[in-house]
């Protein structure tokens, strides 16, 4: 099914907060930007950007509960970090409740929060557009953006890295598959020479 960027821009401003609204747009935007930038469709990656939260207004219970009857729990990590599943849930209500097939966007939407090994273009550039929009601010963002700039695989080590040192730093639960995509990219950078 095709829907208009407003159409889109409707759905997930009557699902999620006015904040996350705005973050969605934001994401939307760089992702756009970010696809013209590496050569990947610019429509699809802001209509990625715009839906990449879809579930994101869900509670930790009820992402637990979807993700067991939909069957997306991949890892005993899962259920101690319920909030990590919007985006492999909203992938699945994207495709389920508005009828969108494109396996990349749902890839894209499902792995935006712990990112995934090989991931495609589209999936780095929405992991990255979320991570860099205008509205977040953190330590690093400058260096990530700028990196992000430079290489999309430069991006993808460095973002991952920031978030491994933030559940550090807070000691939080660092999900395993944080840790695999991380090394995955140092591998593959380091095989690039430095991508």
């Amino acid at each position: 099914m095709k829907y208009s960027d407003q159409q889109l821009m409707d759905i997930i401003q009557k699902r999620l907060s006015p904040n996350r609204y705005r973050h969605s747009l934001q994401v939307a935007q760089v992702a756009r930007d970010l696809a013209e930038q590496y050569g990947v469709d610019p429509g699809k990656a802001y209509a990625t950007g715009l839906l990449h939260d879809y579930a994101k207004g869900m509670s930790g219970q009820e992402l637990l509960d979807r993700a067991e009857i939909y069957q997306l729990m991949e890892h005993p990590a899962d259920s101690l970090l319920p909030d990590l599943l919007h985006g492999p849930v909203g992938a699945y209500l994207v495709k389920q409740e508005l009828g969108i097939e494109d396996e990349e966007m749902l890839a894209a939407i499902a792995h935006h929060t712990l990112g995934a090994v090989a991931m495609g273009s589209l999936e780095e550039i929405i992991y990255l557009a979320d991570m860099i929009e205008p509205g977040r601010d953190y330590p690093g963002m400058e260096r990530l953006k700028c990196l992000t700039e430079r290489s999309l695989e430069q991006g993808m080590l460095y973002g991952l890295e920031t978030t491994i040192r933030y559940c550090i730093d807070q000691q939080r639960i660092i999900h395993p598959r944080s840790i695999e995509v991380r090394n995955y990219y140092l591998q593959k950078c380091l095989d690039l020479d430095g991508c």
